[in-house]
């Protein structure tokens, strides 16, 4: 089950079918447990007119109306090894390594939803950044019980010089307009998303693909549930919350982003994320 965003309403795609709600709020149409049997019983009561075999829709939303959006960080091997290249020369090589064998993760607040930006949007790189990569991540829903209930895609924006300078400027490296884009649905199975799922990413400059590279979200240190539940440990959120879940997948360090690339991220079962590069 696909639900998605759109400015017609909202769209759910289901067994090849696509079921049209209008007059519907978003907020309170994801925002509830077990949300795959919920929407389920949505279906059923839906009227000939509002189903059609379209399979999505030509433009979507990003996923993202109230919901804050929260990233983890240091998930995967390659990542920590990335972060600590890029702070080693700064002191803070350390902290990413015993940040990764820590029992609490590192949890940090990467968006408000006003500059979260959806699939076929630009994604921005800072003006006072030379080094920036996109990270290619699976991101959860979590319903306001904390229940994780959907899964999308996510891509956390990072100015890697910024954070290398110094572990404390990661808001900087990582929160501004443009830095997160989510999209382009989320993905509701009525079972836990597959360990075997991969993630792939594409970025090509001019049309010609410069880096690509793919990982299996099994590779993740943590398990998902984890990560939920530390975010909700100490915190409420009204209409549930988005959290991405680290990446496994880092350009080489003599690689940058230049205006005009088009970035392209790609998780099994749920669909693609594209976005070009703006400043």
């Amino acid at each position: 089950m696909h639900i998605y965003r759109t400015a017609e309403g909202i769209l759910v795609n289901f067994s090849g079918k696509s079921y049209q709600f209008q007059g519907r709020d978003w907020d309170e149409f994801i925002n509830r447990s077990g949300l795959h049997t919920a929407v389920l019983a949505d279906l059923k009561a839906c009227s000939a007119d509002q189903i059609s075999d379209l399979k999505a829709p030509s433009k979507s939303l990003a996923p993202v109306k109230s919901q804050e959006v929260w990233a983890s960080g240091v998930t995967y091997m390659r990542s920590r090894e990335a972060r600590m290249e890029e702070s080693k020369d700064a002191g803070g090589g350390d902290f990413y390594s015993k940040v990764y064998d820590a029992e609490r993760p590192e949890l940090f607040f990467k968006s408000a939803p006003y500059r979260v930006v959806g699939d076929g949007d630009n994604v921005r790189i800072r003006r006072d950044s030379k080094w920036n990569v996109p990270e290619p991540e699976l991101t959860l829903f979590m319903c306001s019980k904390g229940t994780i209930e959907g899964y999308t895609i996510g891509n956390d924006m990072s100015s890697r010089d910024i954070e290398g300078e110094n572990p404390l400027y990661l808001p900087q490296a990582k929160s501004y307009d443009g830095a997160a884009a989510v999209g382009p649905c989320i993905y509701v199975p009525a079972q836990p998303i597959n360990t075997d799922t991969t993630i792939s990413i594409s970025i090509k400059r001019g049309g010609v693909e410069l880096f690509a590279d793919s990982i299996m979200i099994s590779r993740i240190k943590r398990q998902l549930t984890e990560l939920a539940s530390y975010l909700f440990r100490e915190m409420s959120f009204h209409a549930g919350v988005f959290l991405m879940t680290g990446t496994g997948i880092v350009p080489t360090d003599d690689f940058t982003l230049h205006v005009g690339d088009v970035v392209s991220i790609t998780i099994e079962g749920i669909g693609t994320l594209t976005n070009t590069v703006s400043q």
